[in-house]
């Protein structure tokens, strides 16, 4: 049995592109499940259920790598739970060295898919780090710079120090307070109490 499998990151993103390759391979909407969540990790409600249904010699079908998961060091466990587990194969359609049947009968198809995820893998977390260490390395260079990171810094309205210190005295009450400073209650109270 064939199985496709969608995954957009919200609900708000379009499948209709990865649809359209499931059916262009033959598959139809009773063959294919679709998450509208993260791949940040597995636990999606139709991959699992997808995943329960896969026996030995079905076919998984996804359009590409990422639309299994994000992370490459758990897309290579589920890779080998289907293939040597539950010794099903998987096609990406997008990478066709990911196609577990090439010339299956004498290994070579699952060989080559298991040493191209692996490369891929590296490829992956490597790029990650990449992109950590230049973040860092950004973030370092705009605090010696003076830029300031984060939210911008709360502009308390010119009388807050007069209207604080009353309420701190019990003159007025908080509720009195935040509407003479048209002021958020906690913020009020956060800003009124470090002084």
């Amino acid at each position: 049995m064939e199985y496709g499998y969608v995954r957009v990151s919200t609900v708000s993103q379009n499948i209709d592109r990865q649809m359209d390759e499931m059916y262009k391979l033959g598959l139809n909407s009773k063959q294919i499940y679709v998450d509208k969540q993260s791949g940040k990790d597995f636990n999606r409600e139709k991959y699992q259920k997808l995943k329960r249904k896969l026996k030995k010699n079905d076919l998984l079908i996804v359009k590409s790598i990422d639309r299994l998961g994000r992370d490459y060091k758990m897309i290579i466990e589920e890779w080998h739970h289907i293939t040597k587990v539950i010794e099903a194969d998987i096609l990406v359609i997008d990478m066709p060295l990911l196609d577990t049947r090439n010339d299956a009968s004498n290994l070579v198809g699952k060989f080559i898919s298991d040493i191209v995820l692996q490369i891929l893998s590296f490829v992956a977390e490597t790029e990650r780090e990449n992109i950590r260490q230049r973040q860092a390395e950004g973030i370092r260079l705009a605090k010696e710079r003076g830029v300031h990171m984060g939210r911008p810094k709360y502009v308390l309205p010119d009388n807050f120090n007069e209207v604080a210190a009353s309420y701190l005295r019990r003159e007025i009450k908080c509720s009195d307070a935040v509407k003479l400073l048209n002021m958020a209650r906690g913020t009020f109270l956060k800003y009124a109490h470090m002084k």
